[in-house]
């Protein structure tokens, strides 16, 4: 019998294992008050954080297990410490920062990769992944969440103002893109070096609600392309989410060169089908909030599988939610959407 590890890389390379992959994207909103914790108590405690992702893995059961997921903005703010930038931690929800802090070409020349490992949370993730992989890696595909380099990139500048310098300052976009696309890649060599089999990028600011297929090929898909080619040549995947409708662009998708895509709820996933299979693997799409939070669990149930009989009977595909999961889903409509996979032979 294949384990669930095994059974998500059989579709990264587009076949068929003995049943639907199944898995959440990040979940660590839902893992951290389903354990009874915060982001600020897990921060700072390496075995805290280890206990919780196994144990909620084993509870949850996804394929993928995501450490990290929630503490995106400490690689931002780890750089920003010379400029005044710190973290806020809410109430509910993930840390946020306390500002937006690069400006310019000078302001980027400015900044330390090496930074990000002085930063302690990050050393707390970066140590618990480790820890986590060693632990349930054989069974589980262990990843780091982090946000793309698009998304990243807009963190330290500002959203607003990011998306005016794509048509104002594009050579400036160009710079701190490829540049959070090497930060990404300094953050995670030590990880992949050691082990880990794929790296996980969420990059909603990328978003087709956001920005049009050409700012999209100009200014996202290049540093998608040279983390996961560096990646690639680690012997590593790339999981990559992106937020919003981005029906009108899925080739560029394959010109990330990711392993796989997974789609908001707002993508038709029979055109993304049609586009990709062959290509890439995808994933998707059920309605974080519309379905698992809102509906019984025999709606659960029918919309999964229906997103399966559309897009996933011919291997190549993961059944995910649209985005990351509310913490207030109730566990019995998540015990759902994975038993509906678990259970759904080829």
């Amino acid at each position: 019998m294949m384990t669930p590890r095994e059974t998500v890389l059989k579709a990264f390379e587009g076949g068929k294992a003995e049943r639907v992959p199944v898995t959440l994207f990040g979940g660590g909103m839902w893992s951290i008050k389903d354990y009874g914790t915060t982001f600020e108590a897990l921060s700072t405690n390496v075995d805290k954080m280890v206990d919780m992702c196994v144990a909620e893995a084993e509870k949850i059961r996804s394929d993928i297990v995501y450490v990290g997921s929630g503490y995106n903005n400490f690689h931002a703010s780890a750089l920003g410490k010379d400029f005044g930038v710190g973290i806020k931690y809410r109430e509910v929800g993930a840390p946020d920062l306390t500002k937006h802090f690069v400006e310019s070409e000078e302001d980027i020349a400015k900044l330390n990769k090496s930074d990000l490992f002085k930063e302690p949370v990050i050393k707390t993730v970066m140590d618990a992944t480790l820890r986590v992989n060693e632990k349930i890696g054989k069974k589980y595909l262990v990843t780091m969440t982090c946000w793309g380099p698009f998304t990243l990139a807009a963190r330290f500048v500002g959203e607003e103002v990011f998306m005016k310098y794509t048509f104002k300052k594009p050579a400036f976009v160009e710079k701190m893109v490829d540049f959070c696309a090497d930060l990404l890649i300094t953050l995670y060599e030590p990880l992949v070096n050691a082990g880990m089999e794929a790296i996980s990028i969420a990059d909603p600011t990328a978003s087709g609600d956001l920005i049009n297929p050409k700012q999209m090929a100009k200014f996202a898909v290049p540093p998608l392309r040279k983390l996961s080619d560096w990646a690639k040549s680690k012997k590593a995947h790339t999981i990559l989410h992106i937020c919003g409708n981005t029906s009108d662009r899925l080739e560029q998708f394959v010109e990330t060169g990711c392993s796989t895509i997974f789609f908001d709820q707002k993508v038709d996933i029979a055109k993304a089908k049609e586009a990709l299979y062959g290509k890439m693997s995808f994933g998707g799409n059920i309605a974080p909030v519309h379905i698992l939070l809102n509906k019984t669990v025999a709606e659960v149930e029918q919309a999964c599988r229906e997103t399966i009989e559309i897009a996933g009977k011919d291997g190549g595909y993961i059944l995910v939610p649209g985005c990351d999961i509310p913490p207030t889903i109730p566990f019995e409509n998540l015990k759902m959407f994975h038993d509906v996979a678990l259970n759904w032979k080829y």
